[in-house]
């Protein structure tokens, strides 16, 4: 069974406050996006890994790869307007047949034991969503008041999110819509079952400043 990672890296950094994309600030001396990339890698040396990033950024990837040596195999595919028709552009350029996982690009903290959760479950079910139980009490907002829910009703998703790869594809077919905000939410609108796996609160999504210090502390003690 041939396996998949379409990396998702279109990041701007403009809530990590920084001129440089946020999937190119260092952890552990690396660009983010290399401990990403290097993660699938390891996990499957196979594995077909396709780098989803927007064009303006394919020259500076290029020049951070050559500056660090970085030549774990994967391909470059340009990104789209919105996160979902990159995850299309990705999804088109790979084959009908195998298994895909789905990634932020800025999440290079995955596990192994994750990744390959995730595909021994997407292989069997269809599809495997990486998620976490909340930790904090969550409120629900209605006009101007506010109610308490049991927070156990709810998880936290992460990624990867993995699909048989016949089965996601069909499901990008769909129209675009903006409640659209990640692969989960598009294979459940085309009609399929969406299965929950366990993640790990170690798999951060970088995001601001304060998860740039997290990951490079949990990078240190991993």
């Amino acid at each position: 069974m041939k396996n998949y990672a379409i990396i998702v890296a279109g990041g701007v950094g403009r809530r990590m406050g920084s001129d440089t994309p946020k999937q190119f600030l260092k952890i552990g001396g690396q660009p983010i996006l290399m401990h990403t990339i290097t993660a699938f890698y390891q996990y499957d040396h196979k594995m077909e890994i396709v780098l989803v990033l927007p064009h303006s950024h394919f020259s500076q990837w290029t020049e951070l790869s050559l500056m660090h040596d970085f030549d774990v195999p994967h391909c470059m595919v340009g990104g789209g307007s919105t996160r979902f028709h990159s995850v299309k552009n990705g999804l088109d350029s790979i084959g009908d047949e195998g298994t895909v996982a789905i990634h932020d690009g800025v999440r290079p903290l995955i596990e192994q034991e994750i990744i390959q959760n995730s595909f021994e479950v997407a292989n069997t079910k269809g599809n495997a969503i990486v998620s976490v139980e909340l930790k904090d009490s969550i409120r629900q907002l209605k006009g101007q008041r506010s109610n308490s829910v049991d927070r156990m009703a709810f998880r936290a998703i992460q990624t990867p999110q993995t699909f048989k790869v016949s089965d996601i594809k069909e499901a990008y077919r769909i129209e675009y819509q903006e409640s659209l905000t990640d692969d989960a939410s598009v294979a459940e609108l085309a009609g399929q079952k969406i299965n929950l796996i366990d993640g790990s609160y170690r798999n951060i999504k970088i995001t601001t400043s304060e998860d740039l210090v997290i990951a490079e502390a949990l990078l240190d003690n991993k």
